[in-house]
């Protein structure tokens, strides 16, 4: 099951800010809590976070914290118990900065039932150490990074690999993305909280089609605070399992054409042209229309077009256009995918299946 889920940093903003953008989330669907104990300031931060928390958990949310070895000594903790996370109210500790393995191995059975969560981003044998210590593995989850500094994100080589670690291991990920709206992290640099680089400055929903995509992450968390209502219920009607492209239509485009780009039923073909995403089915299902010529200039990137009665064989076809092309005048235009959405283009697969929506 994929999820979602908000920051909270209880430094910032009044208890009762706080409580609504919790109940607000919650109403949209959120079942996930970010926050961070590692920038908590002092005991009264603690204190303010533990009242949070037992909100929290009234409204269902599993609620995980970061924390680093140095949390564990400032509190003069061990990692052999864990009471002091469960009576916060926590679901679960990310460990920011790990142990050597062993640790986490044992942390993994606590009798509380935390979640282990690992710093996904690394790139290093870390998961692979604490497995070779045989922890509970049904306890253990993943979840990258955020980096509030611009230009110091993941790369995308970067993040595929590193997931991959995670998802070879049927362990389950998450990552961040970043809200245009929000002001507040759990550092004082404040230039967007993605876990991609490429991400920065992207609408939330687009990150968010972009990770579920990779096929590699379960559950996105908005990496600051506070995200506005409209982010919060654009993520909400987001397809969290099919790619949804939103399109413009071109004004000659016939109601025909439309209700082929706004079929169920796409797919990619399995044999795949570096040019264009075929779906194909299209033709078979509208073979008794006459597809007249329109909108025949050449096509670029981002086009969809239908193949009119010039092909006849292809008529009715409909592509997404990878690259730019000449156009034999046998290929209408139909609509436009969204700009912000186009680089998503490069990564449909084979066999993948699609729906296009109107903007």
């Amino acid at each position: 099951m994929r999820n979602l889920g908000i920051s909270i940093y209880p430094q910032y903003g009044t208890e009762k800010e706080l409580v609504n953008y919790m109940e607000k989330a919650s109403e949209y669907g959120f079942s996930r809590i970010f926050t961070c104990l590692m920038s908590a300031n002092d005991d009264k931060d603690v204190q303010q976070l533990q009242q949070l928390l037992k909100k929290a958990n009234e409204l269902g949310f599993e609620v995980i914290a970061d924390v680093s070895p140095t949390v564990f000594a400032d509190k003069n903790l061990s990692y052999k118990d864990l009471s002091y996370f469960k009576e916060l109210g926590l679901s679960g500790l990310r460990l920011d900065m790990g142990f050597s393995g062993a640790e986490e191995s044992i942390m993994s059975f606590n009798e509380h039932g935390l979640a282990i969560e690992l710093n996904m981003s690394q790139g290093t044998k870390y998961l692979d150490q604490i497995l070779s210590y045989q922890p509970n593995k049904q306890q253990i989850i993943g979840c990258h990074n955020f980096y509030p500094r611009r230009y110091t994100a993941l790369s995308r080589e970067h993040f595929l690999k590193c997931s991959a670690q995670y998802k070879d291991q049927g362990i389950r990920t998450a990552a961040m993305i970043s809200s245009k709206h929000a002001a507040f992290g759990p550092w004082p640099v404040q230039e967007g909280l993605p876990t991609l680089e490429e991400h920065r400055g992207l609408a939330i929903d687009v990150q968010a089609k972009d990770l579920f995509q990779t096929g590699l992450i379960d559950d996105l968390i908005i990496g600051n605070m506070f995200a506005s209502d409209e982010e919060l219920k654009s993520l909400s009607l987001l397809n969290r399992y099919l790619l949804e492209l939103k399109v413009e239509f071109k004004e000659q485009t016939t109601a025909v054409e439309k209700e082929i780009v706004l079929a169920k039923g796409h797919f990619n073909r399995g044999d795949v042209s570096a040019y264009v995403i075929r779906s194909t089915q299209t033709r078979v299902d509208f073979a008794h229309e006459e597809f007249p010529a329109h909108n025949t200039e050449p096509i670029t990137r981002g086009d969809v077009t239908i193949d009119n009665v010039g092909y006849a064989r292809y008529k009715g076809e409909l592509h997404l256009a990878r690259k730019d092309m000449d156009n034999s005048g046998n290929t209408n235009i139909v609509a436009t995918i969204d700009k912000d959405e186009q680089f998503l283009l490069d990564h449909v697969h084979p066999w993948q299946k699609f729906k296009l929506i109107e903007k």
